[in-house]
């Protein structure tokens, strides 16, 4: 049996759970993270509820003060130990403003929603079959200042995936209005040409992902240089190696742009360096 917290209620997720009138439901009027967990710990708790909190403000949500990742980390594990989630695992945080008020809220108040699951490794593991791409163009992603944050309003990543779904691809490859590449439907981007990594900078629009951000951190801590930069169709047809990154699956490698083909040395390089770092962790502090 798995369970879910419902603003301090734990129930199971067998039945419905989510209030009427929840505005997270009703308007897409939230934000969310995405967190791995192994050993039965959320991993990067910190960046993942610093990220959930930022977004939050974006949006003129007022967290409570105790939303720290503290408490957050208690009640994801409360619910790993009773969902008997003991290895791996993925867990989904919600922050919706309170019930009340059409488009118009009636307070700026939030409430928690928190999910678990099992998840079938305990490690990071790359995809042996490379995934095959495209872009993905009946919907631009306008740059403004959410545009980092992962909030409710998903739709554009949504009908990407039912593009790639159509078009018989593994994904497809989110554009801004400017003709640059942003991010897959569920990834951020990496692009790898001669040794150094290239992924689009947030100015460009592009989600900050916290994964992105722990792999440019691998990166530069083992000589590898990065850059943030915009990236061009035309760049993907020049580079030796692509691939995507999240939270959840880690590194994805990408086999195939069209007609190009590509490798999958740096992806291999930093799943092992990914799983070394949080075996590290693991091993200096059991709890996390």
């Amino acid at each position: 049996m798995l369970y879910i917290n419902n603003n301090g209620v734990i129930l199971t997720n067998d039945a419905p759970t989510i209030h009427a009138g929840n505005r997270g439901h009703v308007y897409g009027d939230g934000v969310f993270e995405s967190i791995r967990i192994m050993n039965g710990v959320p991993l990067n708790i910190d960046n993942h509820i610093r990220r959930l909190l930022e977004g939050a403000k974006a949006i003129k949500i007022r967290p409570a003060s105790y939303f720290t990742p503290e408490f957050f980390k208690e009640k994801i594990m409360e619910l790993t130990q009773k969902s008997e989630i003991t290895e791996g695992g993925r867990c989904r945080i919600s922050l919706d403003r309170v019930t009340g008020g059409a488009y118009k809220p009636e307070s700026n108040e939030a409430t928690f929603f928190i999910e678990v699951y099992p998840y079938e490794t305990n490690n990071f593991e790359l995809n042996s079959k490379g995934l095959e791409v495209d872009q993905y163009t009946d919907i631009k992603k306008q740059k403004n200042f959410l545009s980092n944050f992962k909030t409710k309003s998903g739709l554009i990543y949504v009908m990407a995936a039912i593009n790639a779904t159509d078009r018989k691809l593994d994904d497809v490859l989110i554009q801004n209005d400017r003709g640059g590449i942003l991010e897959s439907s569920s990834c951020n981007i990496f692009v790898v040409s001669n040794g150094v990594l290239y992924t689009p900078g947030l100015e460009e629009g592009c989600l900050a992902g916290t994964m992105r951000m722990q792999i440019i951190n691998l990166a530069i801590a083992n000589g590898i240089k990065v850059y943030e930069c915009n990236i061009l169709p035309q760049n993907l047809l020049a580079a030796d190696e692509i691939f995507f990154t999240n939270a959840i699956r880690g590194v994805n490698w990408v086999s195939g742009y069209r007609t190009k083909r590509y490798f999958n040395n740096m992806s291999r390089k930093f799943v092992a360096l990914l799983n070394d770092s949080w075996e590290n962790q693991f091993n200096e502090s059991p709890t996390l």
